[in-house]
């Protein structure tokens, strides 16, 4: 009876969070503005991340979604941990990078991915660090204050949005296995007892909002960074008989 019963809550994680990555990609599917290539952003497609991150920080004071936490918490207390969430969280945003070597090409090239990875990274760690310092919530396993949001669900879903985003006009096949796995590190955050259900579905709202949010900055850093097609950069070192160093020098 007991394992019917935790099979049965197992299921339920997944069909809450299944179901939420299927109404966001409703959303985005209605949305042809979330490309970077256009001027206008589309505020709609931030609906569902805030929601999800909404949903979270009401949950942490709310009794009946503190109640539907323990609930849940109560059939992993037991489980045996793993550590494949950390490298399950790290795989959408790889993958990305991977395909490419391996000649799939996605909507951009190799510099503007990095520019708005690198983007949605800080805005993700920035986020969820200074969430976790301000809220303080104390994690299922007792062991430390920094429950609320789940990183590695940032993470993973932060990848996850950026491979659909670059892969989504080849084939949505891309997007669903991305959040797939990031659905699973989700999972297997509350399964490890390190996170509350409330704390994953927190994670995932930042980490899609981010990378949408990179997305939208990135016209923008572009043009900062990137300001002459013709620019050259050359790093030559140098030794002067007394100092080893490097010389920069860039061609606007």
């Amino acid at each position: 009876m007991k394992k019917q019963y935790k099979t049965k809550q197992f299921v339920n994680i997944k069909i809450t969070l299944l179901l939420c990555f299927i109404f966001f990609k409703t959303i985005a599917q209605n949305n042809s503005s979330d490309s970077i290539s256009n001027r206008t952003i589309n505020y709609k497609s931030f609906i569902l991340p805030s929601t999800l991150i909404g949903y979270g920080l009401v949950a942490l004071h709310n009794p009946a979604l503190i109640s539907f936490d323990n609930s849940i918490q109560k059939n992993f207390d037991m489980a045996q941990t793993n550590h494949i969430d950390d490298v399950t969280m790290l795989l959408p945003a790889a993958s990305v990078y991977g395909l490419n070597m391996f000649g799939i090409k996605g909507k951009h090239n190799f510099k503007i991915n990095t520019l708005i990875f690198g983007t949605a990274s800080v805005i993700v760690l920035g986020s969820v660090l200074a969430t976790k310092s301000i809220t303080k919530k104390e994690r299922p396993n007792g062991e430390s204050n920094d429950s609320f949001p789940s990183g590695h669900t940032a993470i993973s879903f932060m990848g996850a949005e950026f491979l659909y985003q670059e892969y989504k006009h080849l084939s949505i096949w891309y997007g669903i296995i991305g959040y797939g796995i990031a659905t699973s590190t989700a999972y297997l955050r509350v399964h490890n007892n390190k996170h509350w259900f409330s704390d994953v579905v927190a994670g995932a709202g930042f980490g899609i909002l981010s990378t949408k949010i990179a997305y939208a900055l990135h016209p923008y850093l572009q043009r900062k960074l990137f300001k002459s097609k013709t620019a050259t950069t050359i790093i030559n070192p140098f030794y002067n008989g007394e100092h080893i160093g490097l010389s920069f020098m860039k061609n606007f």
